[in-house]
């Protein structure tokens, strides 16, 4: 599932039960789960998803889409209303992972996790999240209906792309839950909750998780450090760009960001970009992909057409954004 746009918290008595509040105890099913919500500054709009804690020095698993845009994170362990600043240590915009680290973190509840690999059609299972972005853990029961299961996901200006792999089951979903732990019958996770909402959908009224076994290997990679082309390794670049695709190719600036790189190497709505280091840039993924291996400080030459259709070239230095 989607984050929830906390503005569009709606009613979820029809999910399941509400579990965990501010000073609440921690129960078998909700140890090691906590709240994310997002500050999505470009974007002037706020999100929540959920998280699980893998280590108990505040090292969180949940799904890319939850923090992608995100000028800040917070952490809320439920159990203890404790709230924590955090950062995205790496992630995998492909599979939808991503490792957030805790500021200041000890002593955390810790998750169980469970091998996805033994899955077997029917087994019980239980999904934890941040329904709705309610602000409370919800617990929905389900089976497992699918293993193996591919599906298209769409992303607002992202397109369509398949999700492959995957847990399907009967626990209901919705936005809100994604990054949060698909149980089974011991308690242990088996899954990570992916894919769904307006902004993130499936045609299907199943549930679909991505297996825990993947999700830890992607994140010792990235406690680990190796970038790839598919995983990023810690602060994001930012160009500070709104920009569509043209229709004539390329992308046309809608906007720039006040005060960030492009708007300062003199780019202005109506520009035209035409490619990033001599790479052709004709959609936002083409876009995104040139600045994936880039961090804050690199620098990079951008082509474009300003608005009398010349072509320029601009040197721009990349700041500190948020995740892709």
């Amino acid at each position: 599932m989607h984050r929830a746009r906390l503005v569009a918290a709606a009613a979820v008595a029809a999910v399941g039960v509400f579990a965990g509040s501010a000073n609440a105890v921690t129960t078998p099913v909700t140890r090691g789960v906590v709240l994310v919500t997002t500050n999505l500054a470009y974007e002037n709009a706020n999100a929540a998803g959920t998280g699980i804690v893998l280590t108990s020095t505040g090292e969180i698993l949940t799904n890319n889409h939850v923090i992608r845009g995100a000028t800040t994170i917070t952490v809320i362990v439920p159990a203890t209303g404790r709230r924590y600043n955090a950062t995205a240590v790496g992630y995998d915009i492909s599979d939808d992972i991503a490792v957030l680290k805790l500021d200041g973190a000890k002593g955390l509840a810790t998750a169980t996790t469970g091998n996805s690999a033994k899955l077997k059609i029917g087994a019980a299972t239980t999904a934890v999240g941040n329904a709705e972005g309610v602000g409370h853990l919800v617990i929905t029961k389900g089976r497992v209906t699918g293993l193996n299961r591919s599906i298209t996901v769409s992303e607002e200006l992202e397109g369509s792309r398949q999700m492959r792999g995957l847990i399907r089951t009967s626990a209901r979903l919705v936005p809100g839950d994604s990054g949060g732990p698909l149980l089974d019958a011991n308690g242990r996770v088996i899954g990570i909750d992916a894919a769904g909402s307006a902004n993130y959908r499936f045609t299907a009224s199943d549930g679909y998780a991505i297996p825990i076994n993947r999700a830890i290997s992607i994140t010792r990679q990235i406690e680990q450090g190796r970038a790839s082309a598919l995983v990023h390794i810690g602060k994001t670049a930012f160009i500070g760009l709104s920009v569509i695709a043209a229709d004539t190719g390329g992308l046309t600036v809608e906007a720039t960001v006040p005060g960030m790189p492009a708007e300062a190497a003199g780019l202005v709505a109506g520009d035209t970009v035409l490619a990033l280091d001599g790479q052709t840039v004709d959609t936002v993924a083409a876009l995104r992909a040139a600045l994936f291996a880039h961090h804050p400080g690199d620098s990079v030459v951008v082509t474009y057409l300003d608005s009398a259709a010349q072509q320029q070239t601009a040197t721009i230095v990349l700041a500190d954004g948020p995740p892709a």
